[in-house]
């Protein structure tokens, strides 16, 4: 039985700690003392979650709730539980304080375990209906009573959301081989085993009850893979040279689904492999009608205007993304689905299998809904060029160009696929950012209180992310009003963990919201932190990518390929 404050005090050694190499030699030795009982929560509480994203359970508990508990516990009334959380910036540092001083203390108390802890969070995020925010501040006015002080910090922080011990996945992956084996051997079994399920609280477990088998793990339907993702160069001779005849496909400026069936049930999972079945009665309706009994298949759906003979643009397409309203917006946004790859298929793991093969079955796809992306075989750049310049006369994003003899590279970013996009200026691509603060406005946009974001890309060789831009343009009054709503619902007063930064802002966000950043060139700058001190000059933002996490926001590497392309 592990107990929770075994945890909390492995958590508070790791928020001290800022190199990958010793985070993984503590969290291996906390691996050690783990059951196989309970790995897979303590996992998931390391992630900061209850369950993967396609289960639906939703562990945020609204601040209000727990500045309740925490008054409840303390003794302290919500307004000197506000008073404090408004100078430390932190809901958890303000229950470790106060816990510490409490005016009042629980009649019986008991050691928690990783279990017990679990388990009522799970109650918490499962509390629906009539009297369930009650019974949401019991629940953990409960786990708070248990608690000590330094354990109190961070299950309001994981109840919030907001655990921020700065470990990720990659982080926890190699721990888990270490405290099995003392070394990496595993690594590459249990990434694979992960980026096919998505579940690594799953992955855990099996790993502890056999490490067998990870090496035997299958994909199979109802567990969504994480999305291959696409490598970039700048021009046709550049993807030819890299990887010689390959399969060109039209690059669709639309939202990508992964879609599962077996029998008659089918669900829908978004890139961020979030359930959407239900906001897609058209699409569903018409893979039930498959002749196959399993399939698991990516496709990218566009909303199409029948006016104008042409797709609607990305912005318009992601309304039929939406709770409610699903019929009107079936009728008023039809959507296709232009299937580009098949992973799974009638029992058969198609993921290890060359794309040529796959790309058989994508051409068996002829609905009138779901049916297959074109796909034309190029060996010459003046080929591709002409394709390239076909796909932006149509309104396309541009294209994407396939090794033929590449498996499906899940959880990665591989040349396997090279995308090839129209420029902004003379920029050689956009990027892929995430918001880690915000500014207020001034002159013209006070009015706004919002006057445009710091970005960050991630560096994967040593899990941070590090700041390249200040982005003050691309945004409509409409548009300022709406991030600067969306930011403040995530505004804290310190900056995120895994966050190397030199600039200040007003307001530090939760690194949580993508945006497609356009520029005119990349720099060197001494204000920001990316790699060598990457900077874009003169960004824009060109869209908020809704559809897209944190771990497909551009890397580093690709920020310096991008350098170094630009300056030849």
């Amino acid at each position: 039985m592990l107990l929770f404050s075994t945890v909390a005090a492995v958590f508070e050694q790791i928020e001290k700690k800022s190199g990958r190499l010793e985070m993984t030699g503590i969290l291996a030795e906390l691996f050690q003392k783990t059951g196989k009982e309970e790995i897979d929560k303590l996992v998931y509480i390391m992630q900061g979650i209850l369950m993967p994203p396609y289960k639906g359970v939703d562990l945020g508990m609204g601040e209000r709730f727990a500045v309740e508990a925490i008054s409840a516990t303390s003794g302290y009334s919500v307004y000197e539980v506000d008073r404090h959380y408004r100078k430390s910036g932190d809901l958890g540092d303000t229950a470790e304080e106060l816990l510490k001083k409490r005016k009042q203390t629980a009649l019986f108390t008991s050691e928690m375990d990783v279990g017990y802890v679990y388990n009522v969070m799970m109650k918490i995020a499962l509390a629906g209906g009539s009297g369930s925010q009650d019974l949401k501040i019991k629940y953990l006015t409960e786990l708070l009573n248990n608690a000590s002080p330094m354990e109190a910090r961070f299950l309001v922080r994981y109840v919030l959301a907001r655990l921020r011990i700065g470990v990720g996945d990659p982080t926890i992956l190699d721990a888990l081989s270490v405290a099995h084996t003392g070394d990496k051997s595993f690594r590459n079994d249990l990434e694979r085993a992960y980026n096919v399920c998505a579940d690594m609280g799953l992955v855990a477990k099996l790993f502890y009850e056999d490490p067998v088998n990870i090496k035997k793990f299958r994909v199979g339907p109802f567990k969504p893979l994480m999305p291959a993702l696409a490598e970039r160069l700048s021009t046709p001779d550049a993807i030819i040279e890299k990887i010689g005849k390959c399969a060109v496909e039209m690059k669709y400026d639309g939202f990508r689904l992964q879609c599962h069936k077996k029998g008659k049930t089918v669900e829908i999972y978004s890139r961020k492999l979030e359930k959407m079945t239900h906001m897609f009665p058209d699409v569903v309706e018409e893979i039930r009608r498959l002749k196959y009994e399993e399939i698991i298949f990516e496709g990218e759906a566009l909303a199409y205007n029948r006016k104008k003979n042409r797709f609607f643009s990305f912005q318009q397409t992601m309304h039929r993304r939406r709770k409610h309203g699903i019929a009107e917006a079936s009728l008023e946004f039809p959507l296709y689905v232009f299937v580009f790859d098949v992973l799974y298929i009638d029992g058969k793991d198609m993921t290890g299998t060359a794309y040529r093969e796959r790309r058989k079955l994508v051409k068996k796809f002829r609905g009138k809904i779901v049916k297959a992306a074109e796909s034309k075989l190029v060996s010459k750049a003046e080929k591709l060029d002409g394709i390239f310049r076909d796909a932006l006369s149509r309104g396309l994003e541009g294209i994407m160009a396939k090794d033929l003899d590449s498996p499906y590279n899940a959880g990665k970013r591989k040349f396997a696929w090279i995308k090839l996009k129209k420029s902004y200026g003379k920029a050689v691509d956009t990027v892929d950012c995430v918001i880690v603060g915000y500014y207020l406005g001034h002159g013209q946009r006070a009015e706004f209180e919002f006057g445009g974001v710091l970005a960050a890309v991630y560096n994967s060789d040593n899990g941070k992310l590090q700041t390249i831009a200040k982005v003050a343009t691309g945004f409509s009054e409409e548009e300022m009003m709406e991030l600067r709503e969306m930011l403040e619902e995530i505004r804290a007063k310190k900056p995120p963990s895994n966050l190397e930064y030199k600039i200040e802002v007003d307001f530090w966000v939760e690194p949580k919201y993508v945006i497609e950043v356009a520029f005119d060139e990349i720099t060197v700058s001494s204000m920001h932190t990316a790699g060598k001190g990457y900077a874009l000059r003169f960004p824009r933002i060109v869209k908020i990518r809704n559809d897209k996490t944190i771990k497909e926001i551009t890397n580093c590497h690709e920020i310096e390929d991008m350098f170094n392309l630009q300056r030849s």
